[in-house]
């Protein structure tokens, strides 16, 4: 057995001696260099990795951000209701430009990365601006998909990804009249919202035959049909998009069935990319995106890591916010030196809200061989829920307008937990399950 003996209980001269090496092992610390981290992205989840990075240590890293856009970091989630008039700019702001200052950190905005010398570990900015590393972060996010028909640069086509398309709809909609969505998934019903709420007369198209038909089964994607029409938003169904019309700036649609409608703003909200292509330039393996181990660390490269939208982790990509705040804690313990941490994927429940109405959506909804339904609908209320029972389990819950219990029906699902017990109850909710006998 070792004993500790306290400093104080030595002899002077070696309390003394001890005392010495400690304080020349801590300026020794203190004059060892700090090393350089370099991110590329300016956006949330490459933020949030550098804020959790912060909080373990921030004496690891001299750290400089480049970003494309001109602003600070802010919450994308935020872009519709800006374009809706509920938030302002600086609203959602995560970080302004003075936190950066604040933390130390370099920010180099409206500069983005072009090229990675991984001979050399520097990379070379638009402007032409060159930076070394020791760590390389990639957070270079997603692009929005842009569907590749004849129309599609005219002026008037416009995405939804960035403030810079917010700002260019609300210019639309001071002198245009009449909008088109294409994309009935959650950022094109939101972009029609908001651009409702503007004035502008909206029309959502779909090429599938309802709407967030990866969130919601048929009836509850009906109920959320009729009540956008009832707020003025016209929806059309199984809408092919073959050309977008006009000369000098975008007039209508034209579909793949001849049919053809007037426009003079179209959205494009039809799906992201990841956008990988600086890392495939500078020679890092990549799929669908650029491919990382349970470390958010590149196979190519172990001095470079990548987070959020442009990461594939055993083969899943990722877009909700929960599994990429969980890349940004693990990034951040290994590029801190703590390397503890491994990135798990989890089930993850799906709770939104389309145009002011909640849905929610968790696992196998679908159904399928040996499930069954219990399915509850108010049509004067205008709520549903379904839930979907396999051998005794919820494995499968959609619910639209009353989503209070989401959280409780996903942890069952998590727990796998038997349910035989409460089916004739489950379906109004924890409340109505309390007192089961």
């Amino acid at each position: 057995m070792t004993t500790a003996i306290p400093a104080r209980a030595l002899p002077g001269p070696m309390r003394e001696h001890l005392t010495g090496v400690d304080r020349r092992m801590g300026e020794a610390a203190s004059a060892r260099p700090r090393q350089r981290l370099v991110v590329v992205g300016n956006g949330m989840a490459g933020m949030r990795t550098v804020e959790e990075l912060l909080k373990l240590d921030a004496s690891v890293y001299d750290i400089t951000v480049f970003g494309a856009e001109p602003h600070g970091n802010y919450n994308r989630i935020l872009l519709s209701p800006l374009l809706a008039g509920e938030k302002r700019l600086d609203d959602i702001m995560l970080h302004p430009h003075a936190w950066y200052a604040a933390n130390g950190i370099t920010l180099h905005a409206g500069d983005p990365i072009v090229a990675i010398d991984r001979t050399r570990r520097i990379v070379i900015s638009r402007s032409g601006r060159k930076a070394a590393y020791d760590r390389l972060l990639l957070a270079t996010g997603s692009r929005p998909f842009v569907i590749p028909v004849p129309g599609a640069d005219l002026p008037g086509v416009v995405a939804f990804r960035a403030i810079e398309d917010v700002e260019a709809m609300l210019t639309a909609a001071r002198t245009r009249r009449k909008a088109v969505v294409i994309g009935g998934g959650l950022l094109g019903l939101e972009a029609a919202h908001g651009l409702k709420r503007r004035g502008m007369d909206v029309t959502v198209v779909h090429v599938m035959d309802r709407l967030m038909e990866r969130q919601l089964d048929a009836p509850a994607a009906a109920l959320l049909r009729e009540a956008l029409e009832r707020r003025g938003i016209r929806v059309l169904l199984k809408a092919d998009t073959a050309a977008i019309l006009g000369r000098d700036r975008v007039a209508g649609l034209r579909f793949k069935d001849g049919r053809e409608i007037e426009a003079d703003l179209v959205v494009m909200a039809v799906g992201i990319r990841p956008n990988v292509e600086l890392a495939r330039q500078a020679g890092l393996y990549c799929e669908r995106a650029i491919v990382v181990d349970d470390t958010l660390q590149t196979l190519s490269d172990p001095r470079i890591y990548a987070v959020g939208e442009c990461v594939q982790h055993r083969k899943a990509t990722f877009g909700l916010v929960a599994p990429i705040w969980e890349q940004a804690r693990v990034c951040a313990a290994h590029l801190a030196g703590y390397g503890h941490r491994r990135f798990v994927q989890t089930a993850t429940a799906t709770q939104l809200k389309v145009s002011g109405i909640d849905v929610f959506s968790a696992g196998e909804f679908g159904g399928g061989d040996g499930t069954e339904d219990l399915v509850f609908r108010d049509a004067r209320r205008g709520t549903y829920k379904r839930l979907v029972l396999k051998d005794g389990c919820l494995v499968g819950a959609v619910l639209y307008g009353d989503v209070g219990d989401g959280a409780w029906y996903f942890e069952l699902m998590r727990r796998r937990a038997d349910v035989s017990r409460l089916r004739s109850r489950l379906v109004f909710g924890r409340a109505f399950c309390a007192d089961a006998p």
